[in-house]
């Protein structure tokens, strides 16, 4: 009697305490009744290729990659989809029943999501959107804006060069900031995103001058530890409306979930309560 394989998936990354995929992915499994399991695993970047090629054999169906991984595994991958290449990152690895290893990013998707639920009445033609940050999340965060019509990025880093990086990356919808400057950017921004660190539990402050904030605009914060930091404060004063960065975990893990297990879940409050736990 051949009994049905139990579906393994999981996320890599080194660290891995700290995540909370795994709170959400055994939600869903819970909440929906499936068989399977959701394991963190801390990978080191030597291990990495041997790890991934290893588990398709194992039972895996995929699994989620994180930090440090993001970018070593696009050369990892046998397919990657046009918008990790775009990024130049991926955060999820389908393992397919003819044996290649699928790469996919949908932090773009859940960041959209995140800000569509949380600011219905924001819409890519409100405006401009000013985004601090040049790393990983904001190539995510910018991908995604400018797929969905946001006529203007302004963009601005702490590191110039790398803000210069991704005009070059993604065209003249993009205008930098120095540092110094990134308030100004506040005055005319439909849409203000942190994709930084900074206002992080144990990361430094956020120095940019915030008095610039208009009640028109959406203020998001990619950062959800705390999950109200002092931009979304500063931005709930002024009279906007704000999104925390807890929702584009829980949305970004959605089309993964569905690929893995068949079954798309839903994000609602018991979502945000498991991954919280």
């Amino acid at each position: 009697m051949n009994l049905p394989k139990i579906p393994l998936a999981g996320v890599i990354g080194s660290p891995i305490a700290h995540s909370k995929s795994p709170q959400l992915h055994r939600h869903w499994l819970k909440t929906y009744g499936i068989e399977g399991y959701y394991i963190p695993m801390d990978v080191v970047a030597q291990d990495l290729e041997d790890v991934v090629r290893t588990l398709p054999k194992m039972g895996f169906v995929g699994v989620n990659v994180t930090i440090p991984h993001k970018e070593a595994i696009l050369s990892i991958a046998d397919l990657v989809t046009d918008r990790a290449i775009l990024i130049g990152a991926a955060n999820t690895l389908i393992f397919r029943k003819d044996g290649k290893i699928h790469a996919d990013n949908t932090d773009g998707y859940g960041f959209l999501e995140n800000l569509k639920t949380g600011a219905p009445n924001w819409t890519p033609k409100s405006g401009p959107a000013a985004v601090l940050g040049a790393g990983g999340a904001a190539r995510a965060v910018i991908a995604s804006l400018l797929d969905a019509g946001v006529p203007e990025i302004m963009l601005s880093n702490r590191t110039r060069v790398r803000a210069e990086k991704l005009k070059s990356d993604f065209g003249s919808r993009v205008r930098i900031f120095d540092w110094v400057q990134a308030g100004n950017m506040l005055d005319n921004a439909a849409l203000v995103v942190n994709t930084t660190s900074l206002g992080m539990i144990g990361k430094g402050e956020m120095r940019v001058p915030l008095d610039g904030l208009r009640k028109e605009s959406v203020v998001t914060d990619l950062v959800y530890a705390p999950l109200k930091t002092k931009l979304l404060e500063a931005a709930e004063e002024a009279g906007c409306v704000t999104v925390d960065g807890l929702g584009m975990l829980l949305h970004q893990a959605v089309p993964a979930f569905e690929r893995w297990f068949g079954k798309r879940p839903e994000v609602d409050r018991a979502t945000r309560a498991a991954a919280l736990r």
